[in-house]
């Protein structure tokens, strides 16, 4: 049981660098608590069901979504295998898409490129990552970089 329990707050610890604030069933399961715990179970509830990211996508959830990032996960759906490889080198025209999608000005573009290469194991942790989980990494890095927090922000 101890084990379980372990468990469960590593990847609640884990999952929460990818989780939206306020978001997803997690989110309105433990809604109007507060501490660690509630949101570290919310967080695991989300990456159970994986809900975060339709809910990013669609707006619904309780995730404040915007149309650039839904425009974010459809290229992503459809262009998945070349966007990581362009991610892992830098450089590619599928980041400028990513960047032109986002609303990136020019000005950013580097940083933009840069945020993307340099966190691409966080991005795409595995062969088996899904679009929309890079996608909720993506957004989560965006919003913790002082530069790019605009392009994402509801």
């Amino acid at each position: 049981m101890k084990k379980l329990i372990a468990g469960a707050i590593l990847l609640g610890v884990s999952t929460m660098a990818f989780a939206q604030p306020g978001c997803g069933v997690g989110a309105m399961i433990w809604k109007g608590q507060s501490g660690a715990a509630p949101h570290i179970l919310a967080a695991t509830t989300n990456a159970t069901f994986g809900n975060q990211t339709f809910g990013m996508t669609t707006g619904t959830l309780g995730c404040n979504t915007n149309e650039s990032v839904q425009s974010l996960a459809l290229y992503m759906d459809n262009n998945f295998d070349k966007i990581a490889r362009d991610m892992s080198r830098g450089n590619g025209e599928n980041l400028d898409t990513m960047a032109v999608l986002l609303g990136v000005e020019q000005a950013d573009r580097e940083a933009f490129r840069s945020l993307l290469q340099n966190n691409f194991a966080t991005i795409v942790p595995s062969a088996d990552t899904t679009s929309g989980e890079a996608v909720d990494s993506i957004v989560a890095l965006m919003l913790q970089d002082e530069v790019l927090s605009k392009y994402v922000a509801a």
